[in-house]
């Protein structure tokens, strides 16, 4: 393309004859000079966006060397999508180029968020090996607006906590940590993950997964006190006696891993309030509390979520747990 035809300042040719400042070109000519094809060129002053300046005596037209500039424009702006009537308003001076690009911008925007909607749904669909059914779930999650996914989320996270959340500031929290917030300008990658996400959340066995850590924890913080100093989590108690262990190769059928074990056993018994029992009845009744959540807490579909959740909300990717947490099952067991 000849990059000085959109830098200059002076007013573009009119669609009139066109001045004849040097030897005229065949329309041939002009197609080579242009890259365009002798039909395209036909075919542009035809619609009247590019005149001949003359005409040989057999009637053959001749484009003066200002329609070289002309079609670049034109071949340009048509590269970019705009269609013929645009063209010829910019070319015509009826909308200034900058108004006609700002247009057709906008208009460009809602076809890629709509492109990245149809792509989201597409991949999810291949890789999940949905039926059709699904398919039409699929669609639904991925055009939903933003009030509407606020609703699915807050009716997930309300059925997860439960009622008690809001008067609860550490359940309030936890479920905030745990909303997607999907980008107005989101990335094909980050409506791909809500859509994914929106699926979880409308899993009924999800749901009741984390309805039941959820519970969990907030029985063992009853059995602590409300006035006690807080404590690490769980999950926390186990990635900071697990994790070296792990790390270091240690098999979970290891003498050392039994002593990890057992640690790790005395640290929930402190956590949920159960330090001062004793007993070898107590003890395997809360060794068999114990390994039940850790395999709960180790189910890959909530560590699924974390990672879409922090795609959706363009957080870090989250440190996986789940080998730890195997890890720790199977030393306890």
């Amino acid at each position: 393309m000849n990059g000085d035809a959109l830098l200059t300042t002076g007013p573009l040719p009119t669609t009139g004859p066109l001045p004849t400042t040097g030897p005229l070109l065949t329309i041939g000519e002009l197609a080579r000079r242009t890259g365009l094809t002798v039909k395209t060129v036909r075919f542009y002053s035809d619609q009247g966006i590019v005149s001949p300046a003359d005409r040989n005596p057999a009637g053959h037209r001749r484009y003066g060397a200002d329609a070289v500039a002309r079609l670049d424009l034109v071949r340009t702006l048509r590269e970019l999508g705009l269609g013929l009537p645009e063209v010829r308003q910019v070319l015509e001076r009826e909308h200034g180029l900058p108004e006609v690009a700002a247009a057709h911008a906008a208009a460009l925007d809602v076809r890629i968020r709509v492109l990245r909607l149809r792509q989201a749904v597409l991949r999810t669909v291949a890789a999940r090996g949905a039926t059709a059914e699904e398919l039409t779930l699929v669609h639904r999650l991925a055009r939903l607006t933003q009030d509407e996914r606020g609703r699915l989320v807050g009716e997930f996270l309300a059925e997860v906590f439960g009622a008690g959340a809001s008067r609860d500031g550490r359940f309030e929290g936890a479920a905030r940590s745990l909303t997607p917030e999907l980008p107005e300008e989101a990335s094909a990658e980050q409506v791909e993950a809500w859509v994914e996400l929106a699926l979880l959340a409308e899993d009924a066995g999800f749901r009741e997964l984390l309805r039941g850590l959820a519970a969990e924890e907030a029985a063992e913080a009853a059995a602590v006190g409300a006035g006690a100093v807080p404590r690490p989590g769980l999950a926390v108690l186990v990635r900071e006696l697990a994790g070296p262990a792990v790390a270091g190769g240690v098999a979970p059928d290891a003498a050392e891993a039994a002593r990890v074990g057992d640690l790790l056993l005395e640290r929930y018994a402190r956590l949920v309030g159960a330090d001062g029992l004793d007993g070898p009845v107590l003890r395997a009744r809360l060794r068999e509390r114990l390994v039940e959540r850790l395999r709960a807490m180790a189910d890959p579909r909530r560590e699924r979520y974390l990672e879409l959740l922090a795609v959706v909300n363009g957080w870090a990717a989250p440190e996986s747990s789940a080998e730890v947490m195997d890890w720790a099952v199977r030393a306890l067991g």
